[in-house]
Parts: C-alpha cells; structure tokens; sequence
C-alpha cells in the first residue's frame, strides 16, 4: 500500500504516558506546535523538554503561553517561531522569529501551508460518539492539527466536553497517549485603581444590550467590572476568561440581544480557571469557534452593537497604534486588535475602543507620543475610532490630523502635555 495512502488513513496509536518517545514520532527539522494558553498540554510539553536532547534541530511554533515551558535556555536545542510574544511567551521572544499575522488569517494560513506546522501536541477529552473535544481551545487549533504530519494527543478527563469547532475527530489523531488531568490555569489579575478609572471612561461608552469583546489582563478585567450594572450584554470574543461568570452572576450577561447566535457566548478559548470550565459545562452557553469566525468582519457585521474593546502600548499624535514593541522588547503580537478594531466598525451602532493608561506606572512616559520613532504600528490610523485614557475619550474617526492631535492631547497625561504640543507644533511646521 502507497505510503501516502498509508498517512491519509493514519491509524491511531494507543501510550501510557511514561512510554512516549517523541523521537519515534518527529523528524529531524519539524516544526513542532500546540494550543495557546489552557490549550498547552502539560504532559506532553515536559515530555519534548525532557527530551531535547533527542530532538535537536526541531522548531517550536507557540502563541500565548500560560506556562513557564518556554526557556532561554531551550535555543541550544531548538528554534523558536513566536505567534504571539505575551505571558510565558515573552521569556524567548527575543530569540525567536515572529510572525506578525492577524488572528484572523491563521486558520488560512495554516490550511495553505504559507505557515508550517508538521507535529501537533494537543490534549483532549474523550466524548460518548467516539470523537474528541480541545475542551478549553478552538481558534486556530484545528487548521494546525490538519495540517501537521503527526498530531499527538493527551487524554484529559479534566477538560470541559465543549463542541462547535473544539471537535477532533478520532481519525485526526496518530498517537493519544493516556492520561493526564492537569491544565494551565490563568486567573483573573486583578486591576488597579488607575485601571479602573480607565474603564470607567470605557464603560461610559458601551450601552445596554450592547454586544462586547474583551480580551485577557488588568485592563479588560477592569471594563468588566466596570459593566456589571449594565443589562442584555452579550459576549463575542477571540478568548474569554473567569471575568465572563462574574458577568453572568451579575445579571449583566444574557446574549439576548445579539443579532446572531442569540442566548451564546461566542469564543475560539477558555482563558482562565476551573470556575470558567465548570460555568462552560453547567449552563454557560459557550460556544466555542475558530478563529475564521470569532474574527471575521462578516460576522461582525451581523452583530448588534458590537463594541470591541483593545488596548496598546503606545500611539502617536496621527493615530498610529504600536500594541507590539516597548523600550526594545517584543511584548505583544498583532494578535486579533486590527480584526476587532474593524469589526467594531463593520457592525450597526458597533465602536472600537482601545484603552490604556495615559502614562507608564512610574509615570516618567507618555503613552500618547509624538512619533513611533520606528517601532511597529500594529492598528493604522485610517482605522482607529475611539482611544480612551482616565483623562477621558478621543473621538477620532473621521478627525483631520491637527484635530487628532488635539483631541489626543486632551487626554494625554497633564505633566506631558505642554511636551507633546511643542513636538506636535514643531512637526507641522
């Protein structure tokens, strides 16, 4: 039988866990991936740095990581391809080759091959028809697992049996090794009195019955709850974390109003704890989506006041968004921002908001600047709408460049803003 036929057939191999030999499995040269975040499963991760030394000469492809699997230490045995440079990511992102890709061109990207993935750990839990569900993850995950040579699969009884684009079919899966319950937890930070004058500036612009996309941090925590008093909320979002139950156990949370999936938080992940899992299980009404879908403007344009909700490390006085790059390090990635500034934008009665505090915490650094000076401009400013700080909200959809630069001004912090006049007056002189 054809050898090609063989792999498109690929039956599945049944390990206990201490018998996985991952060299049995990977090529010299393979690009090796797994899920963001809860995603990672654990097992199999120690597992390849357990054995690097029978791996050299591989490539790690990661997103966001929620554990400390990444190391320094690790470029001695293998390369690094970041997608996202954020949590346990950052540790290595200065040694790795970044790929600036929107969110929601990674489900294509994978599927064409213009983004290799030869090997894929994942974990899964078992359901009763014989497939598999991701439990905690959906966004690009699939595409990857389609793509990849091998995918190998840790059995966890531990994750949520959530369906929709979650599902793996069994014939997916070339090695499930049993078993093991534990998952990367990621809880809630909790925000400072600064980050929540910032989302009160925030929750001041998003109505009742408005459908909103938070991300993950202290600032999208803050706009949480700084929403609980608002009614007929619904949720559409690239990840969610345990701020959602603290939404629905408030009253605020009933996706009645959304346009489309109506009674359904719409999500590609499950970022956070066992409080999160357990509502997705017992009543949540998650459903979970890839990342075509949760960022797609056509989606969006469905949606009913849909009002996204960002944030950045920097913009200038044009309105150029730097959410990547700061004092040279590489913190962030393109992420999902450009897709949910757009859609924001695309839906009826939608606005996009990005928020941040207006200075650094020791306050020595403005985060409305007069120039990126060079660094990465991640949302252009043909497409930014609203920009918020606790100093109030700029307004700047359809603003000149003077009246940009003004309104940014006025909610730039007081003890930098005679500096960036002068170097606004100086520019357009």
């Amino acid at each position: 039988m054809p050898e090609a036929f063989l792999d498109y057939i690929r039956p599945m191999k049944t390990l206990p866990l201490d018998q996985l030999r991952l060299a049995d499995h990977l090529r010299p040269g393979d690009v090796v991936g797994w899920p963001q975040g809860p995603g990672e499963p654990p097992a199999l991760t120690r597992a390849l740095i357990a054995q690097r030394e029978d791996l050299r000469g591989c490539a790690l492809l990661f997103g966001l990581t929620a554990s400390d699997t990444l190391q320094p230490a690790l470029g001695e045995y293998f390369r690094f391809h970041a997608l996202n440079g954020a949590g346990g990511s950052r540790r290595v992102s200065a040694m790795a080759e970044i790929h600036p890709c929107h969110v929601g061109t990674l489900p294509m990207l994978f599927r064409s091959g213009a983004l290799r993935v030869d090997a894929m750990l994942i974990q899964v839990a078992r359901l009763a028809d014989g497939r598999y569900s991701l439990g905690v993850i959906a966004d690009f995950t699939a595409a990857m697992i389609g793509q990849a040579r091998v995918v190998i699969a840790l059995l966890n009884p531990a994750l949520p049996p959530l369906d929709g684009d979650a599902i793996v079919d069994a014939d997916d899966i070339d090695v499930l090794v049993e078993q093991d319950d534990r998952i990367f937890e990621m809880p809630d930070p909790e925000p400072s009195a600064l980050d929540m004058k910032v989302a009160e500036q925030v929750a001041n612009l998003i109505p009742d019955r408005a459908t909103i996309q938070l991300g993950i941090g202290t600032l999208p925590v803050a706009v949480a709850k700084a929403l609980v008093h608002h009614r007929g909320l619904g949720v559409h979002s690239g990840v969610v974390s345990d701020l959602l139950v603290e939404l629905a156990e408030r009253g605020a949370l009933t996706n009645a109003h959304k346009g489309i999936d109506a009674g359904a938080t719409v999500t590609g992940g499950l970022f956070g704890t066992r409080r999160l899992r357990d509502f997705a299980v017992h009543g949540g009404a998650i459903s979970m989506r890839s990342a075509d879908y949760t960022h797609s403007i056509e989606v969006a344009a469905r949606l009913s006041r849909f009002h996204t909700i960002n944030s950045a490390v920097e913009i200038d006085l044009s309105g150029q968004v730097n959410s990547e790059v700061a004092g040279g390090r590489y913190l962030g990635a393109v992420g999902g921002q450009v897709d949910f500034v757009r859609a924001g934008l695309a839906s009826p009665g939608g606005r996009s908001i990005l928020a941040f505090t207006a200075a650094t915490p020791d306050g020595r650094h403005s985060r409305i600047v007069a120039s990126l000076d060079g660094r990465p401009v991640t949302t252009a400013r043909s497409d930014v709408d609203v920009i918020v700080t606790e100093y109030g909200a700029a307004h700047l959809r359809g603003c000149g460049l003077r009246e940009r630069a003004r309104r940014l001004i006025a909610i730039a912090h007081p003890d930098h803003r005679d500096a960036l006049k002068h170097a606004f007056e100086r520019g357009a002189a």
